[in-house]
This record gives structure tokens, C-alpha cells and sequence, in this order.
């Protein structure tokens, strides 16, 4: 089993218009609803790629209730705690003349300290079953900065690899504990290190305390500094569509071939070719399965130079 958490779950809707320009209206041509947060999105692609997944994190409120009614057909196994506040929204706006999408993000609950104590018993719990686990996304309010480390620390100990994708001071407090891996993005990645030059950024933040680091480098794909050697994965050719989710989707591919016991080079060839397949698909939390297969064959993955 793997175990994803989104402590900042999310009800996605996704709007999608003929053409999106400031200051006019809109005539709304198809609208998607659907579970969502980073850990949640994971959990849908590891589900699509055969593994059992099991998604944690907060649910609460009339948006939180959605969510989980959304969740219950999915073949992932809801173990969200309650909040009393309400889960958020994110929408997301394609513009099907460009391809491209404008993402507006609601503010999370507020989590309440018995909140949080619920949440580290059901995560404990959990971790005694699981092969792996993710754990994704911003932190809702109320919940102190340090929260990714503890849960780093608390799956080392439970000798449970764990991945860490979040931002800012989470992200800096978590790489702290010694995740097994971090996937940040490039932005994400200058803002921890400083460094716009991804291979040097990559190098500082397992300095920080990462085993590994994969870096999204956007079009340009994927970035690994490993102890087993460092590789880049690029994707055969740029493709417009909607990003949201693309991330999420290589976690999923780095986790389920982390499970599978596949090589580095295998791993990044499947990352780089799910987050390609997602701009694809229409949602997030969904990829082109078709699409997939083929990139999966036609992702370019180099072995880089290992001096410091």
C-alpha cells in the first residue's frame, strides 16, 4: 500500500471556456468537478497504475462532504480526518484557444490542535501498512511550519520511505528531517537553495538533508540527483494543454516504480511520461493512459555528470 496525505485537500472545479480574457464575460462551455490537493491527485494515478493507495489528510464542511461523496467511487481508500472548518476550493480556467489555464486558490481551514493529534494517530496507524509514502501539498492554517518534518521523522522511524513535495518553509523545515526523496519545481527549488541553476540548486538541497532530489524543470522535464547517480528525463517535444496535476503525477510514477523496485533512469522515464500524458488529460488527477504508453517509449533519459 501506498500512502499519500494532503493535509490541504481541495474541491477542484475546472471551467473551460472558448477563450479566457480579463475584464468580460464568460460562457462556460464544460465544467469538471473533482477530489483534489496534490496527495489526492497522486493517489488517482497510482490507483490507474494498479497500486493500492490510501489518501489521508483533513476533510470538512459542505465542500469537505463533496469531496468525500467524489472519493467513495474512486479505487482509492479514503482515511481523510474530520475538520470542523471547511474543506477549500481551487479553480481552474482553460482557455481551449491557447491550451493553457489560469488556477485561482481558495485559503485552507483552520485546523484545530485535537484536529491535528486525530490526524498523527490516524497517519501512525496507517504507516504500519504502507511501502511508501507521500506527503504533498500546503499546510491549512493552524497547523505549525515544522508539521513535514515531524511526519518525515515519524515514517524514518517507522522504516517507511517517504517523499516530500511541498514549498517555502515547510519545504525547508521538512528537507531538515531527511526525507528520502523531494520533488520540488524550479521556482521552489531557487527559493530553498537560493540557486537558479537547477543542477547546483539540486546539489545544495540534498546537502540540506534530502537523500534525493527530483527537480520538475517544467517543458524541459525532470532533474534527479541521487546517491546512485544523477539523470535528467525530457519529454520528446513541448505540449500545450492544462499543467494542474502534472507534478502530482510524476510523484505517483517516482513512487510506483519506487515500489517496484525499478531503477533511477526507469523511474524518471516514467514520471517524465505521466506528467506529460496529464497535460493532457483534462483534469487533474487523470492522465491520457494512451498517450502514456507512447511517451513512455520516447522520453530521453541522460546520465549527467557527477562532479560537484
Amino acid at each position: 500500500m501506498i500512502l499519500t496525505v494532503t493535509l490541504n485537500t481541495a474541491l477542484d472545479l475546472t471551467y473551460t471556456v472558448p477563450a479566457l480574457a480579463p475584464h468580460t464575460a464568460h460562457r462556460v462551455t464544460d465544467v469538471a468537478e473533482r477530489p483534489g490537493g496534490k496527495g489526492v491527485n497522486v493517489a488517482r494515478v497510482l490507483a490507474a497504475l494498479g497500486h493500492e493507495a490510501v489518501v489521508t489528510g483533513f476533510a470538512g464542511g459542505p465542500t469537505g462532504a463533496v469531496l468525500r461523496d467524489l472519493l467513495a467511487p474512486l479505487p482509492v481508500r479514503d482515511a481523510l480526518v474530520p475538520s470542523s472548518d471547511t474543506t477549500r476550493r481551487t479553480v481552474a480556467v482553460v482557455d481551449t484557444a491557447t491550451g493553457d489555464a489560469t488556477q485561482f486558490s481558495e485559503p485552507g481551514p483552520v485546523v484545530t490542535p485535537g484536529e491535528w493529534a486525530a490526524f498523527v494517530g490516524t497517519y501512525e496507524e496507517l504507516l504500519g501498512g504502507a511501502d511508501a509514502v507521500a506527503l504533498c501539498g500546503s499546510l491549512p492554517r493552524g497547523i505549525h511550519v515544522g508539521a513535514y518534518g515531524e511526519l518525515v521523522r515519524r515514517a524514518r522511524r517507522a522504516g517507511v520511505p517517504v517523499l516530500l513535495d511541498t514549498s517555502g518553509e515547510p519545504l525547508r523545515r521538512g528537507i531538515a528531517a531527511r526525507p528520502d526523496l523531494v520533488k520540488p519545481n524550479a521556482d521552489e527549488l531557487a527559493a530553498l537553495t537560493g540557486s537558479r541553476e537547477p543542477l547546483r540548486a539540486a546539489r545544495d538541497a540534498r546537502r540540506r538533508g534530502a537523500h534525493a532530489v527530483v527537480a520538475s524543470l517544467g517543458p524541459d522535464g525532470l532533474l534527479a540527483v541521487t546517491p546512485d547517480g544523477t539523470w535528467s528525463a525530457a519529454p520528446p517535444a513541448p505540449v500545450a494543454g492544462n499543467p494542474t496535476g502534472a507534478g502530482d503525477s510524476a510523484v505517483a510514477g517516482l513512487l510506483s516504480a519506487l515500489a517496484e523496485g525499478v531503477p533511477w533512469p526507469g523511474r524518471l522515464a516514467r514520471a517524465a511520461a505521466l506528467a506529460t500524458a496529464t497535460v493532457y488529460a483534462p483534469a487533474a488527477g487523470e492522465f491520457d493512459a494512451a498517450r502514456y504508453g507512447e511517451l513512455l517509449d520516447l522520453v530521453t533519459v541522460t546520465e549527467e555528470a557527477t562532479a560537484a
